[in-house]
């Protein structure tokens, strides 16, 4: 057990912490009531959740800002990459892709914040947030062409760092469960 190498998100320490033969008394129990430990625990993954989708906006909005600069910079057959339909596209989808799960992830936190239930809110916002994050770094690394492949851009650091929050606080399929779920609970048929 110790700290263990991941190939991005380098600025988070990720460590594993084995017990063996550990045993608690009632008296060692940190937290509320007992007995709600599973409650209490998915409070803190809903907050995880919403700060996963933040992370994820804002390593969508560097990317974005990345893509963009090069493509007003970068020159083929005359013109800027920017002026080329294609390139037009890609941005206008990486846009539209940030301000959805920025909306999204927002209305999670409010919720909270008011101190009102949010798991589906929390799932559809990490869901949205993390698989749209995935597609902009991809859009803005192609952008770059060959030199994003290359540690000399940046792009090729956020490309290692996105997929961390496909996995963090639950994957794409465990979100689908819990905003599944949760629909189906809100939309019960009677």
């Amino acid at each position: 057990p110790g700290k263990i190498e991941k190939m991005g998100y380098k600025g988070v320490d990720t460590t594993e912490l084995v017990l063996t033969g550990h045993r608690t008394t009632d008296a060692q129990i940190l937290g509320g009531e007992p007995g709600r430990g599973f409650y209490q625990m998915m409070d803190g993954v809903e907050v995880g959740r919403v700060n996963v989708a933040a992370r994820a906006c804002g390593l969508s909005r560097r990317a974005f800002e990345l893509g963009i600069a090069y493509s007003q910079q970068r020159e083929t057959f005359g013109k800027k990459i920017a002026e080329h339909q294609g390139i037009l596209f890609r941005l206008a989808d990486m846009a539209t892709k940030i301000e959805a799960s920025h909306q999204m992830m927002v209305k999670a936190a409010r919720l909270k914040d008011a101190g009102h239930r949010n798991d589906l809110e929390a799932g559809m916002a990490k869901y949205l947030a993390s698989e749209n994050c995935a597609d902009v770094v991809e859009q803005s690394f192609r952008i770059h062409g060959g030199y994003g492949y290359s540690k000399e851009y940046e792009i090729e650091r956020l490309y290692r760092e996105a997929p961390m929050l496909l996995i963090g606080e639950g994957t794409a399929e465990i979100q689908k469960m819990v905003i599944g779920r949760r629909l189906l609970e809100d939309y019960r048929v009677r």
